[in-house]
C-alpha cells in the first residue's frame, strides 16, 4: 500500500464529492452511520477547492464520478448492478452513467495494435479507421482484414489504463479498510467485499482475452437461436490488449424511427429481446448482463445483433432450476409452492414459518398481477422478492442481483420498442419449456446419466474412501463400526440413485 498516494486520492475524492454536491447523496444511498458521515465531511469540506468541478448539468453523483475519471466511472457502473448495496434510487441514477471519453489518436492505437500482435499493421489490416467510439477502458476502430477484405471492429485498450486502474483500486481498498477500522457500524455494507467484486469485474475487462472467450462461449451456446446473431471473434488478431471481431452492421435498437423506416416489426423485436434473455439465463446459465440499446443492433433481415461482452452473468444449474420454479409459481400465482421451493432449496432457514412466508410472497405478487400489461414487471417482482427473502433470513447472492438488474434493463428495452408488451405472456412459454426440460422425466434421466459418469470416474476409488472412513471411526467400537459401514454404503448407494454422487454422499457424512 502506498500510503501518501492513497491519502491524497482520498482527499481529492472527498473534495470532489463535496464540491459537486454528491457527498450527502452518496452517504444517504449507503445509509452511512453518523461516524462515517462526520469522517467523510471532515475529509472533504476543508479541501473542497481541490475537488473537480465536473459538469453542472449532470446529477450530483454522476457528475462527481465522471469528473474523477475512468476508474470511478466504472465503479459507478458496477455499483449500478448492486441495488442491494446502494439502494434502488441510486442504482437507477448510476445506470445512466456514461463513460464516453475523448479518444486517443489513431497513431497511438496503431502502435498498440502492432506491439500487442507483433506485426506491422498493413500485414494485418488493409484499412484502419479513426476511433468511432471511446469509453473509459478502450476504444473501437473499424478496419478491414488484409487479404480477405472482411470488415471488423478492433477494440484497443487505452495506453497505461492498467496502471491507472491499479492506482485507483488501491485507493478504494485503502478507503474500505478505513471504513472497517473507524466505522464499525458500516461493516454491514461489506465495503471490502464490494471493492473485491469491483476489482474482479475490472480485471476481467482489462484482459480482452477474457472478453473474447466470453463472446466465444456465448456464440457456442446460441447457434440455433432464431433471429439472433453474434459477431465472431477473429482469434489470430486478438490478444490481451486487442480484440478483433466481425463488424455488426445494422440499425441501432434504440432508434425507433429508423427501425420503422427500415420496416422492422418493433412488437416482434420487443418480444424476442425478452425471450432471448430468459432463454440464455435459464437454458444456458450464461447471459449478456449489459443488454441496453447501445449494445444491440437490428440487421437488415430483422435479426438482433448483440455485442460488447465485458459484463456477462453466470448462474449454476441448480440455481436456475430453483428460480425457474419460483418464477413459474408466481406466473400460476401459487404462492405456497413458491414458499416451499425456497425452503427446499435452503434459501430460507427451516425454523421460519412457511405459511407466513407464503403470505408475504402473496403481498409481493398480487399487486403486480393486479396491474394492466404495461405495469407488470418481472424485474420489479424479483426486486420485491429479494427484499422479502432477506427479511426471512436469506443472504443476498450477487449473481441473482445481476440477474434482477439485467431483467430491469431488458424490460426497459422491450417497453421502449412496444409500450404495451405483456412481460408475463412473453415469459410464460420460455419458463414452462425450461421447467419441462429441467424438472420432468428428461431431467431425472439426465441427472442419473451424470451420476453414472461420476460413478465410472470415482468407482475405483470407492473402496479406499470407505476404508479411510472406517479407519477414522475405528475407535468407536465394533458394533458401531458395523453400523457406520452400513450407513456409509447405503448413503453412497442412495446418493448414486438420486443424483447426489458417491463422493458427495461420503463427504456429507463427515
Amino acid at each position: 500500500m502506498r500510503g501518501p498516494h492513497n491519502i491524497w486520492r482520498l482527499i481529492r475524492t472527498g473534495a470532489t464529492l463535496e464540491r459537486t454536491g454528491a457527498m450527502n447523496v452518496v452517504l444517504d444511498a449507503f445509509d452511512a452511520p453518523r461516524i462515517l458521515r462526520i469522517f467523510a465531511h471532515t475529509l472533504g469540506v476543508p479541501f473542497m477547492w481541490l475537488g473537480y468541478k465536473g459538469d453542472p448539468d449532470m446529477p450530483p453523483a454522476t457528475r462527481a464520478l465522471t469528473a474523477l475519471g475512468p476508474a470511478y466511472i466504472k465503479f459507478g457502473q458496477v455499483l449500478s448492478t448492486r441495488p442491494d448495496v446502494v439502494g434502488e434510487d441510486m442504482a437507477m441514477q448510476l445506470r445512466v452513467l456514461q463513460d464516453r471519453l475523448p479518444p486517443f489518436s489513431r497513431a497511438v492505437a496503431i502502435a498498440e495494435v502492432e506491439k500487442e500482435l507483433g506485426q506491422p499493421l498493413d500485414t494485418m489490416f488493409s484499412e484502419f479507421s479513426e476511433p468511432i467510439a471511446a469509453a473509459s477502458i478502450a476504444q473501437v476502430h473499424k478496419a478491414r482484414v488484409a487479404g480477405t477484405g472482411e470488415e471488423v471492429a478492433v477494440k484497443v485498450l487505452r495506453p497505461g489504463i492498467e496502471k491507472a486502474f491499479r492506482k485507483d483500486v488501491d485507493a478504494f481498498y485503502f478507503a474500505a479498510r478505513i471504513v472497517d477500522l473507524f466505522a464499525p457500524g458500516a461493516r454491514r455494507l461489506k465495503p471490502m467485499d464490494v471493492i473485491e467484486h469491483f476489482d474482479g469485474v475490472v480485471q476481467g475487462e482489462l484482459d480482452l482475452r477474457l472478453e473474447s472467450a466470453a463472446a466465444s462461449e456465448f456464440s457456442a451456446n446460441t447457434p440455433d437461436d432464431q433471429g439472433f446473431q453474434l459477431p465472431e471473434i477473429v482469434w489470430p488478431l486478438s490478444a490481451r490488449r486487442v480484440m478483433t471481431l466481425g463488424w455488426a452492421d445494422g440499425t441501432a435498437l434504440g432508434d425507433n424511427a429508423a427501425l420503422d423506416a427500415a420496416g422492422h416489426d418493433r412488437k416482434a423485436l420487443a418480444e424476442r429481446v425478452m425471450r432471448l434473455f430468459l432463454m440464455h439465463a435459464l437454458r444456458d446459465g450464461f447471459f449478456h448482463a449489459d443488454m441496453h440499446q447501445g449494445n444491440m443492433k437490428v440487421a437488415a433481415n430483422g435479426d438482433i445483433i448483440a455485442y460488447d461482452f465485458g459484463i456477462m452473468g453466470h448462474i449454476d444449474e441448480y440455481t436456475r432450476r430453483v428460480y425457474a420454479e419460483i418464477l413459474f409459481g408466481f406466473i400460476r400465482r401459487d404462492y405456497k409452492r413458491v414458499a416451499e421451493v425456497h425452503f427446499e432449496a435452503g434459501y430460507v432457514p427451516a425454523d421460519r414459518d412457511v405459511d407466513e412466508f407464503a403470505r408475504a410472497l402473496r403481498a409481493v405478487g398480487e399487486p403486480i398481477f393486479g396491474q394492466n400489461a404495461t405495469g407488470i414487471s418481472m424485474g420489479r417482482l424479483l426486486s420485491y422478492l429479494f427484499e422479502v427473502t432477506e427479511r426471512f433470513g436469506m443472504e443476498t447472492r450477487t449473481e441473482l442481483i445481476l440477474l434482477q438488474r439485467t431483467m430491469v434493463v431488458v424490460e426497459g428495452v422491450a417497453r421502449s420498442l412496444d409500450p404495451q408488451i405483456n412481460i408475463w405472456d412473453v415469459a410464460r412459454p420460455v419458463v414452462e419449456d425450461y421447467i419441462k426440460g429441467s424438472i420432468g422425466p428428461r431431467a431425472i434421466l439426465s441427472d442419473l446419466t451424470k451420476t453414472a459418469r461420476v460413478l465410472a470416474r470415482f468407482g475405483p476409488r470407492l473402496p479406499g474412501l470407505v476404508e479411510a472412513a472406517l479407519m477414522a471411526q475405528s475407535n468407536t467400537g465394533e458394533p458401531k463400526l458395523r453400523t457406520k459401514r452400513r450407513t456409509i454404503l447405503w448413503a453412497a448407494l442412495i446418493g448414486a440413485c438420486v443424483g447426489g454422487g458417491v463422493v458427495a454422499g461420503l463427504l456429507a457424512l463427515f
